[in-house]
């Protein structure tokens, strides 16, 4: 069977969630396109690198991220950084001939995600950019469901995510906090999530109106080397450092096909801890979908008899996408790791086959056009076309 070698850049929680996916994905999805061997992992400093190496399974470790994805033995280039590095690396391990794939968002803004789409598609190189819900079983059983026509003509789309990780303003900062490393806040972090799945369920979104709000101006200095996301820490030691990123965004879209929509996302509603949903409202039904939940979809149809008409509950199982490679029978359950799983199955046969993944750069890139709309219509307080 294939090998292909992998170097991780990055070794944070992302990292360990694509190390996961690595070693699952054989196990899973037998025989594999091909087995993907951790080689090499890269972090900040000797010693975070070699604890990352033996932490998550790599066979080497580095703190030099150009030489590595230089390396004549690297197939594969996996980019788990900040969002400011992702043009950068990504330049280079394509002009490297390494095929990528790029935790989301792809970039800060359209303009650097627009670079790194030109450097792989000149390089001829295989990329996918992680937004890896839209390979959730039950969001993939909503397109088939889209697809057959079974809701009629889409209507509407009310999309959001919410999280309750940095409602607490002792939450201490991060480059998630900060516009020159993230490009964004909420908007970048998560609401891209909605975007993509948008956009993968119904198409392009053409236009948005949008509300950026920043909730918590300042927060306490992280005293440690790692993102905190989701630690528990609220110790609020540090000396307080500004926020100039927004906590929450607020959109109203228009879709190409016509349907016309809403995105919400924020991480400071308390009690939601990773409220990603969509409710898509068509002529002959609906389909409601909650990732606190995601081994279920909520369905209803029209043409069912009025007396039992109504939403109903489908689980998750083998006769879905992806299903048969999980569980034997329905309702066993479905974990983040699952997904990220079936992301790193997608990718790496797109790679032995020598074709695009998907969501690709460019969705990345198309991502981030919307992002920019959204930042634009909220400066100006007008529609702003993407």
């Amino acid at each position: 069977m294939k090998h292909l070698n992998v170097a991780m850049i990055g070794s944070g929680f992302m990292g360990k969630a694509h190390a996961l996916a690595y070693a699952n994905m054989p196990v899973h999805f037998y025989p594999a396109p091909a087995i993907p061997v951790r080689k090499v992992v890269v972090d900040v400093s000797p010693e975070l690198a070699k604890a990352a190496a033996e932490r998550l399974g790599f066979e080497e470790s580095s703190t030099d991220w150009r030489e590595v994805v230089n390396r004549p033995d690297i197939d594969i280039v996996d980019i788990c950084t900040p969002n400011d590095s992702h043009a950068e690396i990504a330049a280079e391990a394509a002009w490297a001939g390494k095929h990528i794939i790029c935790e989301k968002p792809l970039a800060r803004n359209a303009s650097e995600a627009k670079t790194m789409l030109e450097a792989v598609t000149a390089a001829g190189v295989t990329h996918a950019v992680g937004f890896n819900y839209r390979y959730t079983p039950a969001i993939r059983m909503a397109k088939k469901l889209l697809d057959a026509g079974r809701i009629g003509k889409v209507l509407s789309f009310r999309g959001h995510y919410m999280q309750d990780w940095s409602a607490d303003p002792n939450t201490p900062s991060s480059w998630r906090f900060s516009k020159a490393t993230a490009g964004s806040g909420a908007l970048g972090d998560i609401g891209t999530h909605v975007v993509d799945t948008a956009r993968y369920l119904l198409g392009d979104i053409e236009a948005v109106s949008s509300v950026l709000a920043t909730h918590v101006t300042e927060r306490p200095a992280s005293s440690s080397a790692f993102d905190q996301l989701a630690s528990g820490d609220r110790s609020g030691s540090g000396a307080k450092v500004p926020v100039d990123v927004d906590d929450a965004v607020y959109s109203l879209l228009r879709f190409s096909s016509g349907a016309i929509g809403t995105l919400e996302a924020t991480r400071n509603a308390r009690g939601r801890h990773n409220y990603l949903g969509f409710e898509i409202q068509g002529a002959d039904g609906t389909i409601v979908f909650d990732y606190e939940r995601l081994g279920e979809l909520q369905v209803m149809f029209a043409n069912d008899r009025d007396d039992v008409q109504g939403f109903r509950t489908v689980q998750a199982g083998p006769f879905q996408p992806y299903g048969d490679k999980f569980w034997p029978i329905a309702g066993m359950g479905t974990g983040y790791l699952d997904v990220k799983t079936i992301e790193c199955y997608e990718f790496i046969k797109a790679v032995t086959e020598g074709r695009q993944a998907a969501p690709s750069f460019e969705d990345g890139y198309k991502v981030e056009l919307v992002a920019d709309a959204i930042q634009t219509s909220a400066s100006t307080g007008q529609w702003a076309d993407v």
